[in-house]
């Protein structure tokens, strides 16, 4: 081991250990039962060729990565460390989704590595799926270490927009994970001067602070021949803050050297084994101490010294995962407390719906469920907030990618009006139905008629089966018909769809509030799938049935043109038409007094004449005279399409799902009752699914009881040891894991210790306490 220290008590590292072996179970528990545990991760971060994979090799002891120059790690890796007593040697299990885990030697690994990134780099890839590698190893820590790709800082121009594409690509895949907020950033710096932040440009956009990042300065051995004076190696131990953040995780930066080589028996290997390896870590250590103080001229401090070399990063690193494991147990405890009593509720309950499957008592769970799942449906469209808008709700963008959008006869989607309500909040159930009903009136309500061009016209006029006159009030009709039934169908069903959409989303949230409020049938899944169909099938008959209706009001409006319906043609037919000659206006003209007489004025009566009875010669006044009426007409048509839908989807789709389908439901699940209750709970299927689900149910129980126990006895020694002996390697760095605040923790963790305990204390004795089922009065 690289931090194997003479000077640490056997007593303190069997603590140690078995705080491990805690997490380790917890951990485990974690994964096999969904539990909201986890142990820390740490991301490391840095460019290309900053050393961040041999970085990583040194922190395990051991080489399996792919390592040299240029951008050689074209996969995140990600190595799940678990503490494994019985593994002198590292065992090492590639994850993959095809084969699960398998056992692979340290050989095997680095193969498979090196060839997966030598792939990707002759297609000039990245990917950000991620190798998973477990390792079992001795003294090792339940820690999460994630190797990144490199980041590049890509040239500009364009014959570098190849490489420009992967720095982008590359630096939103890293971003991403380190958002997660558990994960420790081991930021990796290769530069002899802090004012350049080239990794840390990105780290501090989402860690300003450096508040849970570690910065490393790698490949001190070549950092050092290039400082000419003792004061530029000051100045590079110990920045000041205003070249580096003073409140980064440590204080100050790490400083480390990786002997370059690789371990095997190759012609070209530098070692022979990972343990040559290791001592050469050492060694590059202690010559990069006596080349600083060299420099220097004097011997460096302690805390100077804690920062220098990989063995003492690591130190730093397990004694950091150390504190994080403590500080979490106070939550810890409760948390295992929580995870009992459900688990132990589960359990009873298991146990009294195998006691239940009688068909009697099938058929009232059912009918109970029945009418809980209304009452749920009926809330949703009156309105609640029991289920979270976070996790349900729709904002409009995402209602149009998933239930579609209003989409015009010219293939485009139709534009959100500006002042449409709760467009951006997420919404479901009956306030997003009323939004989407607003958006179609709001949008299909204000269409205005395509443009009509003059063949249009010209086509529309035909001929007449008395005289070969024109009648051009006929000529609009059709073509506002024609274009109204061609705008408004599509629109029909669009609107039916997105409705459709919205009533479908409730299902799911009347069973997340089933649940809540535990009124949810556990394991009858066939009942569930006949009841969600049901649903289901329901919507879609209402559906079509309602959007039939609308078609019909569609066909009615454009069958036969009703003038009382389209009054708006009146008010702009008089403004086409003022140059026409009227009584009126031959008065005025009359008592006016001019010299002479005006023959166009005189005309004008002909000309309309003419233009609208027999000349088939289109004019700009009859083709105004056309799109008039046609406007008008059209808008008319549009105005009662508009309201007529939205009553009849009011009416005939909304109002049955409270109306008619409870009674449907009823019905149907009733008959289903009569001719075979076996095909509506599949009852062997049920009972098999609760055996197992009652085995799982007491492995659960029997390891939280075990994690409860453990918790409850080795921290409290832990912490005694703690308080009575203060380990030798610690730092006196203000920055560094402090004695003082690690006592402070260990006094918390000693009172939940104790209070742990008097609960395990008052389990053991009274075991009937917790459930009434006879293996929970089993006690390990």
């Amino acid at each position: 081991m690289l931090d194997a220290s003479p000077e640490r008590s056997s007593a303190f590292r069997t603590g140690q250990e078995r705080l491990y072996e805690a997490y380790n179970d917890l951990h485990s528990l974690a994964q096999d039962f969904e539990k909201p545990f986890d142990a820390p991760a740490i991301l490391v971060v840095g460019h290309q060729t900053d050393g961040k994979s041999a970085l990583v090799e040194a922190l395990m002891g051991f080489q399996f990565n792919h390592v040299g120059g240029g951008t050689k790690t074209r996969r995140p890796i990600t190595l799940h460390m678990v503490y494994n007593s019985a593994c002198v040697q590292p065992n090492c299990y590639l994850v993959t989704e095809d084969y699960g885990e398998q056992e692979v030697t340290l050989e095997e690994l680095q193969d498979h590595i090196e060839s997966e990134n030598q792939r990707l780099e002759r297609e000039q890839q990245f990917w950000a799926k991620e190798i998973v590698v477990k390792i079992e190893y001795k003294f090792c820590p339940n820690l999460t270490i994630i190797d990144t790709p490199g980041l590049i800082a890509a040239a500009p121009g364009r014959r570098n927009s190849q490489l420009q594409n992967s720095s982008k690509a590359v630096e939103g895949m890293v971003r991403m994970k380190m958002e997660q907020k558990e994960y420790i950033l081991l930021c990796l710096e290769d530069t002899n001067d802090w004012s350049n932040a080239t990794t840390r440009r990105l780290i501090m956009q989402v860690d300003p602070h450096l508040s849970r990042s570690v910065v490393v300065s790698t490949k001190l051995d070549t950092r050092l021949p290039q400082f000419a004076r003792g004061s530029d190696v000051e100045l590079f131990l110990r920045p000041p803050g205003r070249l580096l953040e003073p409140g980064m995780l440590g204080g100050c930066p790490f400083f480390t050297s990786v002997p370059s080589g690789r371990v095997g028996n190759a012609k070209d290997a530098i070692f022979r084994s990972n343990e040559h390896f290791r001592e050469a870590l050492r060694d590059r250590e202690d010559r990069d101490v006596t080349e600083l103080e060299h420099r220097l001229d004097r011997r460096l401090e302690k805390a100077e010294r804690a920062r220098i070399g990989v063995g003492q990063l690591r130190r730093f690193l397990e004694q950091l995962l150390q504190r994080r494991y403590l500080e979490n147990v106070p939550s810890i405890v409760p948390l295992l407390e929580k995870e009992y009593r459900n688990a132990a509720a589960r359990l009873v309950a298991t146990q009294e719906e195998l006691n239940d499957l009688h068909p009697d008592k099938l058929k009232e769970k059912g009918r109970h469920f029945r009418e809980a799942f209304l009452q749920k449906l009926a809330l949703l469209l009156r309105g609640t907030v029991a289920a979270p808008p976070e996790r349900f709700g729709e904002t409009l963008a995402d209602e149009h990618i998933r239930g579609g959008a209003f989409v015009g006869p010219d293939g485009k989607t139709l534009p959100v009006f500006e002042g449409l309500p709760n467009a951006h909040m997420r919404l479901f159930g009956g306030a997003q139905y009323h939004r989407a009903m607003a958006e179609f009136r709001t949008g299909i309500g204000q269409l205005i008629c395509p443009d009509i061009s003059r063949e249009e016209i010209v086509n529309a006029c035909g001929i007449d089966d008395f005289h070969d006159g024109v009648n051009y009030t006929r000529t609009a009709c059709v073509i506002a018909v024609s274009k109204a039934r061609d705008m408004f169908e599509p629109f029909l069903h669009q609107l039916g769809y997105r409705f459709a959409h919205i009533l479908r989303r409730m299902l799911p949230i009347a069973m997340f509030l089933l649940q809540r409020d535990s009124q949810f049938l556990n394991g009858h899944d066939l009942f569930l799938k006949r009841v969600g169909a049901s649903y289901h099938a329901f919507i879609d008959e209402a559906e079509r049935t309602c959007r039939g209706k609308c078609q019909e009001d569609l066909m009615s409006t454009t069958r036969y043109v009703t003038w009382s319906l389209h009054t708006k043609s009146r008010s702009s037919l008089k403004s086409m038409l003022s140059k026409v000659t009227t009584p009126e206006r031959q008065e005025q003209r009359q008592r006016d007094v001019r010299p002479a007489r005006d023959p166009e004025e005189e005309n004008q009566v002909l000309d309309v004449l003419e233009n609208t009875l027999w000349n088939r010669q289109l004019g700009v006044m009859s083709e105004e005279i056309v799109a008039a009426l046609v406007c008008q007409i059209f808008e008319g048509i549009r105005d009662h399409v508009v309201q007529a839908v939205e009553l009849k989807f009011n009416c005939f789709f909304l109002m049955p799902i409270v109306d008619s389908f409870p009674t449907r439901l009823r019905e149907e699940l009733e008959a289903a009752y009569e001719e075979d209750i076996d095909e509506v709970f599949d009852v062997a299927a049920v009972r098999n699914a609760l055996d197992l689900r009652l085995k799982a149910l007491e492995s659960e129980l029997h390891q939280v009881e075990r994690l409860q126990r453990k918790f409850a006895t080795i921290h409290s020694t832990l912490a005694q040891q703690m308080s009575s002996k203060p380990d030798p390697e610690a730092q006196p760095d203000e920055a560094m894991i402090s004695q003082s605040q690690a006592l402070d923790g260990l006094s918390k963790v000693a009172q939940v210790a104790k209070m742990a305990d008097k609960f395990a204390k008052s389990m053991e004795f009274q075991p009937a306490a917790k459930v009434a089922h006879p293996s929970l009065s089993a006690r390990a």
